[in-house]
């Protein structure tokens, strides 16, 4: 398939001398549901808000549908469409005057827009409530409604910002239904930034990890953990005696771990410690008994396959995060976390 978008050695800066994005390039083709993952603060929102023309880059070449971001951005925008995080809905037209409001502003009439207009509603499930006034939808139907308005025009390319954040887990599971089923309908291609490890792994079929402005790793979900070619094990540990500094009780048991000789990798974590090795199940008696020798306590252990999480944490040695758990966290309501 064809590059429909094409990013080479993108690059922002602001005003305050901040590098948003630092020499990301990266292509997507035709057709693909493309992720842009990472966590807030990475660069995904300014790299969007470049390539649907609403921020002007500081430098790096950009092509969308084959037309350079420089020359014909207006090119650009009849092309694509765009969700951001916070809805655009008019609360006090109905969600079919909303629609049919788009596709004025997009030159659209009569019978074209109507057929549309009823298309779009029944695809995201809101023709029962079209004639309502959208001030009245709740923040699902909203969004979904801001999702069709997209749509209006046909656009060939389809940026998604952020667009279940806030949403609860049923209406996110429903969202992804819909976009699934419109890139798999109309082959529109969707360019979805997000830090929602499960959306991202569910819906793309390639992806970007970016952290710090920089891309830190590419490939399709399966690819990208299949790198990982181990199981890892979360593991909290004390001191035996109950006493002594935690970070030093932390260094000990990671010097321990790196003369194991099945253990390929340790990297430190909010929770402890996470280890990879193959067969993570059969090694686990094996760990136990190695910490059974020393002064350090196991106080929780923890094995799944490897995650997209998993793939960020090899990269750049921390997890991504995202609001609501950090919110949680922060607010106690978390004692422990298990993955």
């Amino acid at each position: 398939m064809p590059d429909i978008i094409a990013v080479d050695d993108l690059v922002e800066v602001y005003a305050d001398g901040t590098k948003a994005v630092d020499g990301v390039s990266f292509k997507v083709s035709e057709g693909e549901f493309f992720g842009f993952l990472g966590p807030n603060g990475a660069g995904k929102s300014t790299t969007i808000k470049i390539l649907t023309t609403l921020l002007r880059k500081t430098s790096g070449t950009v092509s969308v549908a084959g037309y350079d971001l420089d020359k014909n951005p207006k090119e650009i925008r009849k092309l694509i469409g765009v969700q951001s995080q916070e809805t655009s809905v008019d609360p006090e037209l109905t969600g079919r005057e909303n629609m049919i409001l788009q596709g004025h502003l997009q030159q659209m009439r009569g019978k074209e827009l109507d057929d549309r207009v009823n298309y779009l509603l029944e695809v995201v499930g809101l023709k029962d409530a079209a004639d309502k006034r959208a001030g009245r939808y709740s923040g699902g139907m909203k969004k979904r409604l801001d999702l069709a308005s997209t749509l209006v025009h046909k656009p060939k390319v389809l940026f998604l910002d952020e667009p279940t954040t806030g949403l609860d887990p049923q209406s996110r599971a429903t969202m992804w239904g819909y976009l699934e089923e419109l890139n798999k309908r109309e082959g529109i291609t969707i360019f979805l930034t997000t830090q929602y490890l499960e959306e991202a792994d569910r819906l793309c079929q390639r992806l970007c990890i970016v952290d710090a402005g920089k891309v830190v790793a590419e490939g399709s979900p399966i690819g990208l953990k299949k790198e990982i070619g181990a199981d890892a094990i979360t593991i909290a540990v004390q001191n035996k005696t109950g006493a002594g500094d935690r970070a030093a009780t932390k260094a000990a048991a990671k010097e321990l771990l790196s003369k194991i000789p099945e253990v390929m990798n340790v990297v430190d974590t909010e929770e402890g410690l996470t280890l990879y090795v193959k067969n993570g199940g059969l090694f686990v008696p094996d760990l136990v008994r190695s910490f059974d020798k020393t002064g350090i306590e196991l106080i929780s252990i923890n094995i799944s396959t490897p995650s997209l999480d998993d793939v960020f944490l090899k990269h750049t040695g921390k997890r991504i995060r995202t609001e609501e758990l950090v919110k949680e966290v922060s607010t106690g309501r978390f004692g422990s976390r298990r993955r």
